[in-house]
C-alpha cells in the first residue's frame, strides 16, 4: 500500500479569490477563514477576495493570505476522511504543514506568518537584495559560482533547490546579477530575476530570523501527530523544540525541495496531494518522478473532482 503526503504551495503561488469557494460551501472553512481575520485583526478575507493584487502580493499580507487559503482546503479535504502519512511545505508552506500535522494551532501560524512577512520585508532596504530563477545548472557547479562571487564581494546564495535544474539564488542584487551573467559557468541556461521584496533564504535575513526566533517562543508547540519533513535538513523535524530551531533556520537557509521530494518518495509516498492555491508543488514532483499520482486541492471543483 502506498503512502500520501499533503504538500503545501509558498509565496508566489498567491492569486485573487484564492479560497472565496470554501468559504462559500464549507462551514468549518469559512471558520478557518473569519478566524484568520479575528486573530490579525483586520479583514485578511476581504484582500484574499477581492486583492488588489499588488495588496495581496506585500510579503507580509502574502504570507497569510497563503496559509489561511491552504488551511481552508485542507479543512474541506478533511471533511472526506483524507489524511496524510507525511507532510511537508515550501518556505512559508512548512507554516501550513505544521499547523496539519498539530503542532501549531492556525490562530497561532496566522500571527506568526505576519509577523515573519514583516521581518523579512524589514530585514533589507528595498531594492539592495534580489533572487533569481537559475535554469539548466549543475547543482554543485552553481554552488561554486555562488561561493566565487561571494569571495569577490557581493553575496550570493542558492536558496530554493527546487527540481533537478531549477535552483534559485538569493542575495546582494550585484551577486544575483553577477550569478545571471556567468551561469553558463555551471552549466546553466539562463537566470530569470524574480519579482520578490527581498532576498529571501539568504544570509541576509539573519536578522530576521533572530526576531522570528523570539516570536516563535511566544507560541505552543505540540508533538507532531505525523512526520513534518522540513526544509532544512530534508528529514523529519523529531520534536517540538526541533521544529522551532528549524523555523528560525529556515529563514536564511535553502529550502531543500528536492530532497525532500526525494526522500518522501524513498519512503514509499507514491501520492502527492498538493493543498492550496496554485500547482508549483506537484510541477515540481512531476520533473522528477512521472510514475507518481499528483492532486492539486486548489478548488472546491478539484476537491470533487479528486475525492
Amino acid at each position: 500500500m502506498g503512502k500520501t503526503a499533503f504538500i503545501f504551495p509558498g509565496q508566489g503561488a498567491q492569486s485573487v479569490g484564492m479560497g472565496k469557494d470554501f468559504y462559500e460551501a464549507h462551514a468549518a472553512s469559512r471558520e478557518i477563514i473569519d478566524s484568520a481575520d479575528r486573530a490579525l485583526g483586520f479583514p485578511l478575507s476581504k484582500l484574499m477576495f477581492e486583492g488588489p493584487d499588488g495588496e495581496l502580493k506585500k510579503t507580509f499580507n502574502t504570507q497569510p493570505a497563503l496559509l489561511t487559503a491552504s488551511i481552508a482546503a485542507l479543512t474541506a479535504l478533511r471533511e472526506k476522511g483524507i489524511e496524510p502519512d507525511y507532510v511537508a511545505g515550501h518556505s512559508l508552506g512548512e507554516y501550513s504543514a505544521l499547523v496539519a500535522a498539530g503542532v501549531l494551532v492556525f490562530q497561532d501560524a496566522v500571527k506568526i506568518v505576519r509577523a515573519r512577512g514583516e521581518f523579512m520585508e524589514a530585514a533589507v532596504p528595498g531594492g539592495q537584495g534580489a533572487m533569481a530563477a537559475v535554469l539548466g545548472a549543475d547543482r554543485s557547479a552553481l554552488e561554486q559560482l555562488c561561493r566565487s562571487v561571494t569571495e569577490e564581494g557581493h553575496l550570493v546564495e542558492m536558496a530554493n533547490i527546487n527540481c533537478p535544474g531549477q535552483i534559485v539564488v538569493s542575495g546582494t542584487k550585484e551577486g544575483v546579477a553577477a550569478v545571471g551573467e556567468r551561469v553558463k559557468e555551471a552549466g546553466g541556461k539562463r537566470a530569470i530575476p524574480l519579482e520578490v521584496s527581498g532576498p529571501f533564504h539568504s544570509s541576509l535575513m539573519k536578522e530576521a530570523a533572530q526576531k522570528l526566533a523570539a516570536k516563535l517562543e511566544e507560541a505552543a508547540f505540540s508533538e507532531p501527530a505525523v512526520p513534518v519533513v522540513a526544509n532544512v535538513t530534508a528529514r523529519p523535524a523529531e520534536n517540538a523544540d526541533r521544529i522551532r530551531e528549524l523555523l528560525v533556520e529556515q529563514v536564511y537557509s535553502p529550502v531543500l525541495w528536492e530532497d525532500t521530494v526525494a526522500y518522501l518518495i524513498a519512503e514509499g509516498v507514491d501520492t502527492f496531494v498538493e493543498i492550496g492555491p496554485g500547482n508549483v508543488l506537484t510541477g515540481l514532483v512531476k520533473k522528477m518522478d512521472k510514475t507518481v499520482k499528483l492532486i492539486n486541492i486548489n478548488t472546491l471543483e478539484s476537491l470533487s473532482a479528486s475525492f
